[in-house]
C-alpha cells in the first residue's frame, strides 16, 4: 500500500512538472504586448484557473512573462514582483 502511495505521488509530481513546463513555454511565445487568461491556459492544459496561477505564483524565472496572464474578466490578477515594477507597466512594455 505505502508503495502504491508513494507511485501516486512521485506521478503526480512529474504531472505537475510536465504541466509547468507546458505552460511556461506557451508563455515564452507569447509576442510583445499580447497576454493570456488563467482561464485559456487551464483549458489548453487540461487543468484549473488557481492551478496555473499556483504554477505561475512559483515561478522563479525571470525569462517566463508571468505577468502576461490576466484574469479572464480582464482585470490584472496577481503579481509576484520578480521583475519589479507594475504588472499593466510590464505588460505594455514587453
Amino acid at each position: 500500500m505505502k508503495l502504491i502511495i508513494l507511485n501516486l505521488i512521485v506521478l503526480k509530481i512529474t504531472l505537475m512538472r510536465e504541466l509547468n513546463q507546458k505552460i511556461f513555454n506557451y508563455l515564452i511565445t507569447l509576442k510583445k504586448g499580447e497576454t493570456t487568461t488563467y482561464k485559456f491556459l487551464a483549458e489548453k492544459f487540461n487543468s484549473h484557473p488557481r492551478a496555473v496561477g499556483k504554477i505561475l505564483a512559483s515561478n522563479k524565472d525571470k525569462n517566463v512573462p508571468c505577468f502576461k496572464v490576466i484574469r479572464s474578466d480582464g482585470e490584472l490578477g496577481g503579481y509576484n514582483g520578480l521583475l519589479g515594477g507594475s504588472k499593466e507597466g510590464l505588460i505594455k512594455n514587453n
